[in-house]
């Protein structure tokens, strides 16, 4: 029995012996396994790897190696060109006076009316002076200065320029002009530092502008932003629009401003925002440099804008639904809902539901741009206008006159 037990004593040790001796040496087979694997695969690397000049193969990270960079991308430095631009904006102050009516209680009263007759016999109008304020640049050393029409307003009786450095001077009103929400003023004054004129019509979307103007009063404020969009109509700021959009901010102050090219070109006048909280949201309307340089030589040559026109005439979008009840094909164009009896347009046979599609062979896109082709056509000319009725088209010649602006 004692045999019998001692030889079940050491089996049963040599069992357990076993099993501890398994359980250790798992692991290890296991991790051996893995080095030789990392091995293999280093052994495979640095067999691809390239020989230094001593005739060693370079050392090889295994880790992931990082993807190499490009060229850093940056903004364009346009320092240089604000520094000499932001010296030809100016500050823009104008006090006009308002004759506003006093509403009495007794207005709709017959029997105050019968006695004392009309409320303003009795009381009077009040004269509220309003003061403006935006901004202006400077065209040329000997002192003329544009800015935009509702800066200046009507009915004002001073205006004053303000320069960067504080120094202010009185300016007289050249003209203005409401058609495109411009205005000219003269300071007497020479060797001025003026904005350089630069050529709107080669400007392209996504390029670079500078936006310079006095934002609440922040004179000399300087925002960089790209041209957004060419030829924008229908904005509501201006009879005759054809608006450079930019994202270069503009708010209340830079009305008037200055936009400037990566040149230091003037290219456009900041003249407003389509915004919903009435401040910056990325939308902002310049006048073309080239219309702005029309509007300033006719002012100064002849005190106003000199404009064609074949008298008044109403004119709305033409609708894809209207261009098909009226049998055209596509919706280009405007649709005529009024012609004044007066008018050269009506005696020259234009009709209320006719529809302008061309103007001397340039079709009409909206009725904004019939009015840019009117208001551009040579005075004294004959135009040419095709005219879709009936869903023919037909051409009706009518003289060009001239459309005056308002006179300073």
């Amino acid at each position: 029995m004692r045999r019998l037990l001692l030889v079940l004593v050491l089996v049963g040790s040599g069992f357990v012996a076993g099993l501890v001796l398994a359980a250790r040496t798992r692991p290890a087979a296991e991790g051996l396994a893995t080095s030789a694997r990392v091995a293999t695969a280093a052994r495979a690397i640095d067999a691809a790897a390239p020989e230094t000049p001593a005739g060693n193969r370079a050392p090889t990270n295994l880790a992931a190696q990082p993807v190499a960079a490009g060229p850093p991308v940056s903004l364009p430095d346009l320092s240089r060109v604000a520094a000499q631009a932001v010296n030809g904006v100016v500050n823009i102050s104008s006090v006009q006076e308002v004759q506003r009516r006093i509403r009495s209680p007794f207005d709709a009263d017959p029997f105050f009316r019968q006695f004392f007759g009309d409320p303003d016999d009795v009381f009077g109008p009040r004269v509220r002076r309003h003061t403006s304020l935006g901004s202006g640049v400077i065209v040329s050393s000997d002192g003329y200065v544009v800015t935009n029409n509702h800066v200046v307003g009507q009915n004002t009786t001073a205006v004053t320029v303000s320069f960067g450095e504080g120094r202010e001077l009185p300016a007289t009103i050249v003209g203005l002009d409401a058609a495109t929400d411009l205005a000219l003023l003269k300071l007497d004054e020479r060797n001025l530092p003026a904005v350089p004129w630069g050529d709107s019509t080669t400007l392209k979307v996504g390029e670079w502008v500078l936006a310079i103007g006095s934002p609440f009063q922040l004179s000399q404020t300087v925002t960089l932003g790209i041209v957004s969009a060419l030829g924008r109509a229908n904005m509501g700021f201006a009879d005759y629009e054809n608006f450079i959009q930019t994202d270069a901010a503009i708010n209340p102050g830079n009305s008037g401003g200055a936009l400037v090219n990566a040149r230091g070109e003037l290219v456009g006048i900041n003249t407003g925002i389509l915004s919903q909280s009435g401040g910056y949201q990325g939308v902002g309307f310049a006048v073309p440099s080239d219309l702005a340089q029309h509007v300033i030589d006719d002012l100064i040559a002849f005190g106003e804008v000199r404009r064609g026109s074949f008298g008044y005439i109403e004119v709305r979008p033409l609708t894809t639904m209207l261009a098909s009840q009226l049998g055209l094909s596509g919706a280009a164009g405007a649709l005529v809902t009024g012609v004044a009896r007066d008018s050269e347009a009506f005696r020259a046979g234009l009709q209320v539901e006719d529809v302008i599609v061309a103007v001397n062979g340039e079709r009409v896109r909206d009725p904004a741009h019939l009015v840019r082709l009117v208001l551009d056509a040579e005075i004294g000319s004959t135009a040419t206008l095709t005219v879709a009725r009936a869903g023919r088209e037909r051409q009706l010649r009518v003289p060009i006159v001239s459309q005056r602006s308002a006179r300073r």
